[in-house]
């Protein structure tokens, strides 16, 4: 499933996306997220997407 677009979405279904795609399995040492994220929540980190401000794409450059 690829990501909602922001202009085709509303802010609970992009909130929802990513949840599902970055879950926190509550095991630091197997998942990683958190360093990917450089310690941020996934949700934090794309907060700028949720909020309709930027495009998924664009938020994920920025831990690449």
């Amino acid at each position: 499933m690829s990501a909602p677009n922001i202009s085709d979405s509303t802010e609970i279904e992009r909130r929802k996306y990513i949840n599902s795609i970055y879950k926190c399995i509550a095991d630091c040492d197997n998942c990683g997220l958190c360093q990917v994220f450089h310690g941020k929540a996934p949700e934090l980190a794309f907060d700028d997407y949720i909020s309709g401000k930027r495009e998924y794409m664009d938020v994920s450059m920025d831990y690449r």
